[in-house]
């Protein structure tokens, strides 16, 4: 039984800890989204293989436009993350025009390339400082 308690007494002492490490990032699920697609579409791009942003262009823009409609969270500055966000629907929908038109793999590369950049902007520069 003493064991118990002193299990219990641990664990509620990490409470506070645990209630604020999550209260400090506010989950943005739209910015997951989007970085799972630019993911799988950026780094194999890097490497020389398209196929994957040939076939999610499309998939990249739609979770841009999504991003962009979201609420943006408090640890974000609003408006460098407003204004960054939409060039980053910019940024995609030139990669989606880029596919459609199918450009050349350099010119597909330097496109996904600055809407990456852009995608770092966001996720770095444009949280507050408290961060």
């Amino acid at each position: 039984m003493k064991r118990v308690f002193q299990l219990a007494v641990v664990l509620l002492a990490f409470l506070p800890a645990i209630s604020f490490a999550q209260d400090k990032k506010a989950a943005w699920p739209e910015m997951k989204e989007f970085h799972a697609v630019m993911s799988t579409t950026f780094h194999p791009a890097e490497e020389g293989n398209f196929a994957p942003l040939k076939e999610k262009a499309e998939q990249l823009f739609e979770a841009a436009k999504k991003w962009q409609k979201s609420e943006i969270p408090a640890n974000f500055k609003p408006t460098e993350t407003k204004e960054a966000l939409q060039n980053l629907v910019i940024k995609c929908g030139a990669v989606k025009k880029a596919v459609e038109a199918k450009k050349n793999d350099e010119e597909l590369r330097r496109l996904i390339t600055e809407a990456h950049d852009v995608f770092h902007t966001i996720a770095g520069e444009c949280r507050r400082a408290d961060d």
